[in-house]
């Protein structure tokens, strides 16, 4: 097994030039062996410290990494397993307020085996107070950014890495709440990878440390600059005329030729980097992409349907990127296009009603701007969650309607000959939702402003 870095390793990968300024740590008066008097605790630390050069689990400081200034934490597993105690919780409850008050983003670099057993419940109580510097730190407004390197477990993966707002991992890294001596005998041990929590929607991305300082640079560029300024509609990429009729804008936005998702974030964004999952163990890949990126040389979030029926995982993930972008300040792009929300009897047990809801509540509850494209498919209640009210546009490539023609056909009993007739009578070309007051206008080569 090749040999874990240390803290200041870590460090040097992370900061531009190797520079990192540590942070003074709070005092703390500590009784022989501990508040619980352990036997042998006082030298084990004494060990620790000469094992490592370092006097707690945990170094704080500020760099700066791809040239963003940030708040950095790391680990030392070398001291007593990266443990969390009293003096730990000191220094990270520093870090943090550090952070608030300078208004600079946190970085935790994760190596732990959890709480430190010699301090007992004291030790424990400390991932409350991770959790409280954590909100207070979120609701400033300010990014974490968590990287886990290996092991992440226990409550450090449950407070400072779950917690984060976007989470990393170093490839092979041991991450999961029980760690290898407390699980079940029977468990699976590439559960507890994280390639399985990015997998399973708990991680975003899995980041080579050669790559680890590019990356983390870029996320940290585009989450600390917010706008006020709404992002302005991507142009069409496909048909620059508008459809005839409405079986014409169906048959367009099915068509295989039509551009997608993928296409206009590749033409609107200069850079842009992905989350992945929703947090509660799904992911939708293929109908959801979410993201950050660069457009123009400001931040846009963005939540992306692919044209296939969204998954509940996919709801949930665009909405925790909306709350995100709204609590950062950075402004929303969202591009619907879905024939649907997925209604299998799967997805209901998925919970898609909550899913799509909660979608619906951060629209509306955001406050920073929201921004819409209809670039394919609108299908009903599916697609309309991701569709900001009076900030909406279409490309003559879509259509919007309360339900796919062929369905209101059947359930107004009419024959199949009549579904193009049905299409007509839904309204549901561009032109038509922006007479009626559902889009902003759309016009053949352009999007802009209706008067």
């Amino acid at each position: 097994m090749a040999e874990r870095p240390t803290a200041r390793e870590v460090l040097d990968l992370v900061a531009d030039d190797s520079a990192f300024t540590e942070l003074p740590y709070p005092a703390r008066d500590v009784p022989p062996n501990g508040p619980l008097g352990w036997p042998g605790y006082d030298a084990a630390r004494a060990r620790a410290a000469d094992r490592t050069g370092e006097q707690e689990s945990v170094v704080c400081g500020t760099a700066r990494v791809g040239g963003t200034r940030a708040v950095l934490i790391s680990f030392e597993f070398g001291f007593l397993g990266g443990s969390l105690g009293e003096r730990t919780g000191d220094r990270l409850e520093a870090a943090y307020t550090y952070a608030r008050d300078h208004r600079l983003p946190v970085v935790p670099l994760i190596a732990t085996g959890g709480s430190r057993m010699q301090e007992g419940m004291l030790a424990l109580t400390q991932l409350q107070r991770v959790a409280r510097q954590s909100t207070l730190t979120r609701e400033a407004g300010l990014p974490q950014i968590a990287v886990l390197r290996d092991p992440t477990t226990g409550g450090g993966w449950a407070t400072l890495g779950a917690g984060a707002d976007v989470i990393l991992a170093l490839p092979g890294a041991q991450v999961g709440f029980a760690g290898s001596r407390v699980r079940p005998p029977d468990a699976d041990p590439a559960a507890y990878t994280a390639q399985a929590q990015v997998a399973a929607g708990s991680a975003d991305a899995v980041v080579a440390p050669g790559d680890l300082r590019d990356t983390l640079g870029r996320w940290l560029r585009l989450l600390t600059t917010p706008s006020t300024e709404p992002a302005p509609p991507p142009r069409p990429l496909g048909s620059t005329d508008l459809p005839a009729t409405g079986w014409a804008a169906v048959q367009r936005a099915r068509s295989p030729e039509r551009p997608r998702a993928a296409s206009y974030l590749d033409a609107y964004f200069t850079d842009r980097l992905p989350i992945s999952g929703d947090r509660c163990g799904g992911t939708d890949p293929e109908g959801m992409l979410c993201g950050f990126g660069e457009h123009e040389g400001r931040t846009v979030a963005y939540a992306a349907q692919t044209g296939t029926a969204t998954r509940p995982a996919g709801y949930r993930t665009a909405t925790r990127l909306i709350r995100l972008a709204d609590r950062l300040g950075i402004p929303v792009l969202t591009l619907v296009d879905t024939p649907g929300a997925a209604n299998d009897a799967e997805a209901e047990r998925q919970g898609a009603g909550a899913a799509i809801a909660d979608v619906f509540a951060a629209v509306a509850a955001a406050r920073t701007p929201v921004t819409t494209l209809l670039i394919g498919e609108g299908g009903s209640g599916g697609a309309l969650a991701l569709a900001a009210p009076g900030t909406t546009w279409a490309t003559p490539d879509s259509y919007f309607s309360v339900i796919a023609p062929e369905l209101a056909a059947a359930i107004l009993k009419r024959p199949p000959g009549e579904v193009e007739a049905t299409a007509d009578q839904l309204r549901i070309r561009p032109q038509d939702l922006a007479e009626l007051g559902v889009i902003r206008h759309a016009s053949g080569d352009h999007l802009k402003y209706r008067p």
